[in-house]
């Protein structure tokens, strides 16, 4: 479990990253990307139980959340 939340947080950072740093249509996406690879990072965390990564990764949750907000995902009718 430990390697697949590994590679699953690796790999969705860095669609994430290459989703915003291509500034197309479907750079907005990226945030979701990022949200679930910080969701996998946490995971592993707990499970390795380094409470540094642990709150850096929920830190990253709030930033992306945030971008999910400024990207229009997250209006006050879905919330």
């Amino acid at each position: 479990m430990e390697s697949y939340l590994e590679w699953a947080g690796c790999a969705l950072g860095l669609i994430g990253s290459i989703l915003l740093a291509s500034n197309t249509r479907y750079s907005r996406y990226g945030w979701f990307a990022f949200f679930f690879a910080n969701i996998a990072m946490v995971g592993l965390a707990m499970i390795i139980e380094r409470n540094g990564l642990l709150l850096q990764q929920l830190g990253f949750i709030a930033t992306s959340v945030l971008g999910l907000y400024r990207a229009g995902f997250l209006t006050r009718e879905t919330v």
